[in-house]
């Protein structure tokens, strides 16, 4: 079966400067894949190759088998596409901004459009002029899903909404999985892509460090211990595990900061003969699994070593 994203040996550049380079993965069908990297790593640039609004230097890139950019009007036709950003045609309502983009289509539906924007909680009647930048967002994100394409490419989707909206939006990507929709969401929010993404890419300075499923990532990656004890006892108890690292200790002894690989029975019958007050063992994330990739200096928000890149870079 055609793969509906199939991205071989896939380079972008921008005269002396990288884009993307040597990109290879493939999306499957019916699931959600997560893009993660920060800003100036490479995602939009991908993105937009995908999309058929730059050519690739090198490589290919291929949407339900059909070339992204020899085959770019065929391609669109199949993809419900949420850009980094949005412009907006400002003299018109949502709801006339949504007919217009509705007619690029063979079906367009009416009821679908409305649906998504109850669920948001977004007025169409409103001039596009007078929308917050929240607002604004769930427009596009109406204008991305109210086709019903077999392929969902998203990027950055949430920028801009409130919590409450962020939770509704990735209700709203669960269900179009369960549809059968096939999602490919890029995005710098590790939290977000984590609790919907099947399977998440790591993207670094334009290269691809890492493709996992992500129940993998977190059996491979570190949990976070905060342990408040009784009274001190010798690190050493605890590191002779082996799969326990001290991040940090108080003063007094008792409280202890710890990082755990691997499963949690060995360390949980060692607690049980230590003085425990008190403990949070935080569940697996992806934060520790690209600070891994990325390096101690790097930030989720894409502070740090990596820089920001221009608009173009991106």
């Amino acid at each position: 079966m055609t793969p509906p994203i199939d991205v071989q040996g896939l380079t972008r550049a921008y005269g002396t400067r990288r884009g993307i380079i040597d990109l290879t993965f493939t999306v499957e069908e019916g699931e959600i894949f997560g893009f993660l990297g920060p800003n100036g790593a490479g995602k939009t640039t991908t993105i937009r190759v995908l999309m058929g609004l730059l050519k690739p230097t090198s490589g290919r890139a291929r949407i339900f088998g059909l070339d992204c950019w020899a085959d770019a009007p065929a391609v669109k036709a199949r993809v419900g596409y949420l850009p980094g950003e949005i412009f907006l045609y400002e003299r018109m309502t949502g709801a006339e901004f949504l007919d217009f983009m509705a007619a690029f289509r063979d079906k367009p539906s009416r009821r679908r459009r409305d649906e998504l924007a109850e669920r948001l909680d977004l007025d169409l009647s409103r001039p596009i002029r007078h929308l917050s930048k929240g607002n604004r967002q769930k427009l596009a994100i109406v204008q991305a899903l109210m086709h019903g394409a077999p392929l969902l490419i998203l990027d950055e989707p949430t920028d801009g909404l409130d919590p409450l909206r962020q939770h509704d939006f990735l209700d709203l990507i669960r269900e179009e999985r369960e549809r059968g929709t096939t999602i490919f969401l890029s995005s710098h929010l590790l939290g977000e892509v984590e609790r919907v993404a099947d399977r998440v890419a790591i993207v670094r300075e334009g290269q691809l460090v890492a493709v996992e499923e992500i129940g993998r990532l977190k059996q491979l990656w570190e949990r976070r211990l905060s342990l408040v004890l009784r009274e001190p006892v010798p690190v050493e108890r605890l590191t002779a595990l082996g799969q326990v690292e001290v991040r940090s200790v108080a003063p007094d002894g008792r409280r202890l900061e710890l990082g755990v690989h691997g499963p949690a029975q060995p360390l949980l019958r060692l607690l049980a003969e230590l003085p425990v007050e008190d403990f949070t063992y935080a569940p697996a994330d992806l934060e520790s699994v690209f600070l891994h990739y990325y390096g101690a200096e790097a930030r989720p928000d894409g502070a740090g070593a990596v820089a920001e890149r221009t608009e173009v870079e991106r």
